[in-house]
C-alpha cells in the first residue's frame, strides 16, 4: 500500500465538511495514501473512515480562530512531516508559506468566490468589506504564486486560469440506497425541500413567502441555519410558521442526516435566491444533490442556473422577484406529477453519467500522485 502522506489543513471548516473530509480526504485514504486532517474539534485525536483526524482547540472568535487557531493548525501539520499539503481557507495562505519553504508541494483548494463573499459584508460594514475584498484580490493574485490550485466551481477558473477543476459533486456511494429505489410519486399537496446554509441571502425570507402564500404547503429546511434568519422567517410567515420545519439552527449537521431528508418524497429541491454578486454564477452544489435524489429543482432564473436546470430538463427556473412565478411553479409540479417525476428521472441520469464525484475524486488523485512524483 502506498505510504505517501497528505495532509489537509482547516481553520474554518468542521470535521464532518462535504467537502474537505466526506470527500477530498476520504478518497485519497480509499485510493491508498496515509492521510490526515487537522482541524478544530473538541474531541481528541481519532482516525475515521480511514482518515487521521488530528485536532486543535476550537476558537472562541474569529479573532482567535485567525491569529491563534491558524498557528496551531499549521504547528501541527509541519510535525507530520508531510508529502504534500492541501489548504482550504484564505486565511491560512501566509502561514503556508511555511509550509511550501519546506520544499514539500502545497495545494490551494477554493472552495468559494472568496471576494464577493467579503464584499457581501455580513460582518463587517459595507464601506470596510468593499475596501478588503479589493485588497483580499490583490493577495491572493500574488499568494497563490507558490501552490498549485484546485477550485470547487467551474467559473472560479476566471481568477485561476491555471487550476484544476475538482468541483463539488455529490459521491455516488453516499447517495447509492436512494439511486437504487424508483423515483417517489409525488405528494398531493406542497411538500418543499431545502438543504444547506440557510440565511437570507440564500432566499430565507423568500421561502417564508412562499410557504404563507400557499396554504395547503409546508416547507422542511434541513443543514445549518442562522438563527436570526429562522425568527424572521417566522415573523415574515405569521401562522404560516407552524408549517415551516428547521432542522440545525446553530448547529452543524452531519451529511448523513442531509441524506436522511433526501430519501423522503418531496414536491421539489429549491433554491430560490435574490440575485446577488456573490450567488449569480455558482453552481450549487444543493442542484446535483437534488438531482441524484430525483427530485425537480425550482430555482432562480439566473442564466447560469437556468442553462443548468432547464437546459437539462431537470427543474423550473422562476424569477426571485415575483412570488405569483414561484407559486405557479410548485402548483404546476403538484398538478402534474408524471413531468415532475420525469424531471427527477432526468436528474438522476445526469448525475450517474456527469455530475458525480468519483470523475473528480480521480482527478484530484492524478494531480496529488503528479506532485509527489509518483507514476499513475
Amino acid at each position: 500500500m502506498n505510504q505517501h502522506k497528505i495532509v489537509h489543513l482547516t481553520s474554518v471548516h468542521n470535521l464532518h465538511d462535504n467537502r474537505v473530509f466526506e470527500k477530498e480526504c476520504v478518497s485519497l485514504a480509499q485510493a491508498g495514501f496515509d492521510v490526515a486532517l487537522v482541524v478544530p474539534d473538541d474531541g481528541p485525536d481519532r482516525q475515521l473512515q480511514g482518515v487521521r483526524i488530528l485536532t486543535v482547540p476550537k476558537p472562541k472568535s474569529r479573532l482567535k480562530r485567525m491569529t491563534v487557531t491558524t498557528r496551531q493548525v499549521v504547528a501541527r501539520a509541519l510535525a507530520e512531516k508531510a508529502d504534500l499539503y492541501q489548504f482550504h481557507d484564505p486565511e491560512l495562505i501566509p502561514f503556508a508559506l511555511a509550509l511550501r519553504a519546506r520544499g514539500k508541494p502545497v495545494i490551494f483548494d477554493v472552495h468559494e468566490d472568496y471576494v464577493t463573499s467579503i464584499r457581501k459584508g455580513h460582518w463587517l460594514p459595507k464601506p470596510v468589506a468593499s475596501v478588503v475584498a479589493f485588497g483580499y484580490d490583490y493577495f491572493e493574485r500574488i499568494a497563490k504564486l507558490p501552490y498549485r490550485t484546485v477550485i470547487a466551481e467551474r467559473y472560479y477558473s476566471a481568477r485561476f486560469p491555471n487550476a484544476v477543476p475538482v468541483l463539488n459533486y455529490p459521491r455516488l456511494d453516499r447517495f447509492a440506497a436512494i439511486m437504487e429505489q424508483p423515483i417517489r410519486q409525488p405528494p398531493t399537496k406542497p411538500r418543499l425541500l431545502y438543504t444547506g446554509t440557510l440565511v437570507v441571502d440564500r432566499g430565507g425570507l423568500i421561502y417564508a413567502d412562499l410557504v404563507r402564500d400557499l396554504p395547503d404547503a409546508e416547507i422542511h429546511l434541513v443543514g445549518w441555519a442562522e438563527p436570526a434568519t429562522v425568527a424572521a422567517m417566522q415573523q415574515r410567515g405569521g401562522a404560516a410558521a407552524a408549517r415551516m420545519t428547521f432542522e440545525g439552527i446553530n448547529e452543524r449537521l452531519p451529511f448523513s442526516r442531509i441524506v436522511q431528508a433526501y430519501a423522503e418524497a418531496w414536491t421539489c429541491g429549491l433554491a430560490i435566491m435574490p440575485e446577488t454578486e456573490h450567488y449569480r454564477e455558482k453552481e450549487l452544489t444543493k442542484f446535483f444533490e437534488y438531482m441524484a435524489a430525483g427530485l425537480p429543482i425550482v430555482a432562480s432564473d439566473f442564466p447560469v442556473w437556468k442553462a443548468l436546470i432547464e437546459g437539462q430538463g431537470v427543474g423550473i427556473c422562476v424569477d426571485p422577484t415575483k412570488p405569483s412565478a414561484m407559486r405557479d411553479a410548485v402548483q404546476w409540479l403538484v398538478t402534474h406529477p408524471d413531468e415532475a417525476r420525469a424531471m427527477g428521472e432526468r436528474g438522476r441520469a445526469a448525475v450517474r453519467s456527469t455530475y458525480n464525484w468519483d470523475r473528480e475524486a480521480q482527478r484530484l488523485v492524478s494531480l496529488v500522485r503528479q506532485l509527489i512524483g509518483e507514476s499513475t
